[in-house]
């Protein structure tokens, strides 16, 4: 039986071994090394990944295009919709600029750690013009929450809000 056991744990390891080969093989890779498939993803097609609405949304301020999926529900006006989809596409528009903007960003942090070009200085520079694009997308999607909920009547946002509670 001891006989048997470094054998069992060779299988064993090996098995595993080609699981992890097999299953990377399945994973979708990021052209950018430094974020996740999910991460350049959301970037591109402006979304939020990152729950940066949720300051607005937890205190009754929505999002443009959840407010737009359930116009019907929550009787909005044909005004309304025009005025809230408005925001809404432009809030699309920006989270989609500002996402390629922070890419373009990575690549420039990612390049200058490759080819050894950074100081103190640059680096300063690239990080904090990091924070400065991602405050610039949270601004945007706070911003738009609150014009949103300022076309929305009292009853309206009781409403919504009855119905993503019920999601």
């Amino acid at each position: 039986m001891l006989k048997l056991l470094p054998v069992f744990i060779l299988i064993l390891f090996y098995n595993s071994a080609n699981a992890q080969t097999t299953a990377d093989s399945t994973v979708k890779h990021s052209p950018l090394k430094t974020l996740s498939y999910e991460q350049y993803n959301a970037l591109i097609n402006g979304d939020d990944d990152c729950g940066m609405s949720l300051a607005a949304e937890l205190n009754r301020y929505p999002l443009p295009d959840k407010v737009i999926k359930l116009k019907k529900e929550i009787s909005l006006s044909p005004i309304q919709v025009i005025k809230i989809s408005a925001i809404a596409k432009e809030l699309h528009r920006k989270k989609v600029e500002m996402g390629l903007i922070i890419i373009n960003n990575e690549k420039t942090i990612d390049s200058l750690f490759r080819v050894n070009k950074f100081d103190n200085g640059s680096l300063i520079f690239y990080a904090n013009r990091y924070g400065l694009y991602q405050g610039e997308l949270r601004n945007a999607i706070l911003q738009a929450c609150l014009a949103t909920r300022g076309f929305l009547s009292q009853q309206q946002v009781n409403k919504f809000e009855s119905l993503q509670k019920g999601n």
